[in-house]
């Protein structure tokens, strides 16, 4: 039995002096490694307009291409993260962070002489499997050089991180766009490998958990199949603006089936991928939860947000990553600040006003229009950075703390697998809403086209100009129809959104701590603190 000395104890050996004393630099290589993986990300969403061209300027790609673009990437990342955890708390976090990063980078430059979107999917799936292998070893490596009162700094400075990355990716994303083909924009990826992997070597030290879990290999793969069911199941139903279709419900039936079986899996085995007894804990719950419904809607939303700056507004790829820079600006000046939020307000009040103030920005592009100020995209943008800083960081080190420093790599697994998966199916489901709702918009003004392209033209905005583009003067009649039904989608996929966020706002108001008090440990995790101090 534990009692509160043991609870306050160390949950492992104090940080060697000779790693302490270069801390600062370790975490800024692993904020290095960390850069290239969110940059990947930010870069796609400014690029995502020019790879749906056709060539030679892009691949021609529809918009259910370039959702399989991003959730190549995201489901395979989120379904290996765990294995990659375990895998770094068994094999050593360096060793595994030096693997992953090489993976990606040779990802990278595969995806960027894809000769069509399947390639381009393939390639982002390899992308996905190396970032895998950076992520969760990037935090449980940080929480192994960081003692415990300098881990919530710490872990605010590597979210500030994540801000610094979406403001550089959208203005690289754009400059390259600007001077080359859009295989720059993954090529750009290896050289900032080539770096974190000399810079890795030469200062970050290895550790890995003394008592690491067996592989489960059952419930990885019943976790990538049932994630990928799902999903496919739900970007073809947007496709088809049809969620009635006999294969689309078969497909999301059966994703929901063998994700039902993955948690009995998990739940009967002995080394399971995802520990379930860690959510018996009401805090820890409520905040994984936050970070799964604050990325749904975030994802979902950017993806449609740089069509309406380019494809509704007229703006280049240059200009588009220029106009999100109030986004990145703001996390990365609030998030490493957030900790001082919470010394004042807790981690109830901070998170759950960053998550209203999400909201409400989110809602706002309900009532953007084409003649719109841009000035107030911007504060939109500026408003929305600001609310993701004061969630991410506090949720991040709930999360954190509340597993042993020895479970470093689990916890962070675990943290970013609900990330990418809420992202992943942010993208599908709110992808699909925008394309069932474009659909449904443009539908009528198709009528005067050839019937071999009505369906195409329906697709998305994108498709209904290019072909329009192509039918000359007689084309010129669709472009208005097709900005007014975008927007219209946009709007009802804001909204969309926001409710997913309010809903987030209600778990964490609930559930979160209202005081400064770390997070109440499960039985499970008293007895691996007690054992291990």
């Amino acid at each position: 039995m534990t009692t509160p000395a043991d609870q306050a104890a160390p949950t492992g050996p104090r940080v060697p002096e000779a790693v302490h004393r270069r801390r600062w630099a370790i975490l800024g290589v692993l904020m290095l490694s960390l850069l290239i993986v969110v940059l990947d990300n930010s870069i796609l969403n400014v690029a995502i307009k020019t790879i749906s061209t056709p060539a030679p300027a892009g691949l021609g790609a529809t918009q259910s291409d370039l959702e399989w673009a991003i959730n190549a990437y995201t489901l395979v990342f989120a379904g290996l993260l765990f294995t990659a955890g375990l895998l770094g708390d068994r094999l050593g976090r360096k060793k595994v962070l030096l693997g992953g990063l090489a993976v990606f980078g040779i990802g990278s430059a595969l995806a960027a002489f894809s000769g069509s979107p399947g390639q381009l999917v393939t390639f982002r799936a390899v992308m996905g499997l190396g970032a895998a292998f950076v992520m969760p070893a990037t935090l449980a490596v940080l929480m192994n050089v960081f003692e415990r009162d300098e881990q919530p700094k710490a872990i605010g400075i590597w979210a500030g991180g994540v801000g610094l990355a979406i403001a550089i990716g959208p203005i690289t994303g754009g400059l390259l766009l600007d001077h080359f083909w859009w295989g720059s924009v993954f090529l750009v990826n290896v050289p900032i490998v080539l770096l974190a992997l000399v810079l890795m070597l030469w200062l970050v030290p290895d550790s890995r958990d003394p008592n690491p879990g067996r592989i489960d290999a059952v419930g990885v793969v019943l976790s990538v199949v049932g994630l990928v069911l799902l999903v496919y199941g739900i970007i073809e139903g947007g496709q088809l603006a049809d969620f009635t279709d006999a294969t689309v419900l078969s497909t999301i039936g059966a994703g929901l089936a063998v994700l039902v079986a993955f948690v009995v899996f998990e739940k009967r085995s002995d080394h399971p991928s995802i520990d379930v007894t860690y959510f018996r804990n009401k805090v820890f719950s409520a905040a994984i939860a936050a970070i799964a419904l604050v990325f749904f809607a975030l994802m979902g939303v950017t993806f449609f947000a740089v069509f309406y700056t380019q494809s509704v507004r007229g703006y280049s790829p240059l200009q588009t990553g220029l106009l999100m820079l109030p986004l990145a600006a703001a996390q990365l000046f609030f998030a490493p600040r957030a900790r001082l939020v919470v010394d004042r307000l807790g981690n109830r009040a901070t998170t759950t006003a960053g998550m209203l103030v999400l909201a409400a920005t989110l809602a706002a592009f309900a009532a953007l229009d084409a003649h719109t100020p841009i000035w107030l995209l911007e504060v939109i943008f500026f408003l929305m950075g600001a609310g993701m800083a004061h969630i991410m960081t506090p949720v991040s080190v709930v999360v954190m703390q509340a597993l042993p420093r020895a479970k470093a790599g689990s916890a962070s697994a675990l943290s970013n697998t609900f990330r990418q998966v809420g992202g992943a199916l942010g993208v599908a489901v709110l992808g699909s809403v925008l394309s069932t709702a474009y659909r449904n918009g443009i539908e009528s003004d198709l009528g005067r086209l050839p019937p071999g392209l009505r369906h195409t033209a329906g697709e998305s905005i994108e498709a209904t100009l290019g072909v329009a583009a192509k039918l000359g003067p007689e084309g010129r009649a669709l472009v208005a129809p097709a900005h007014d039904a975008f927007l219209h989608a946009m709007h009802v996929t804001a909204l969309w959104g926001a409710g997913m966020v309010v809903l987030g706002a209600v778990v964490v108001a609930l559930f979160l701590p209202g005081g400064r008090r770390e997070p109440q440990r499960s039985g499970r995790d008293e007895e691996l603190t007690h054992t291990g101090s």
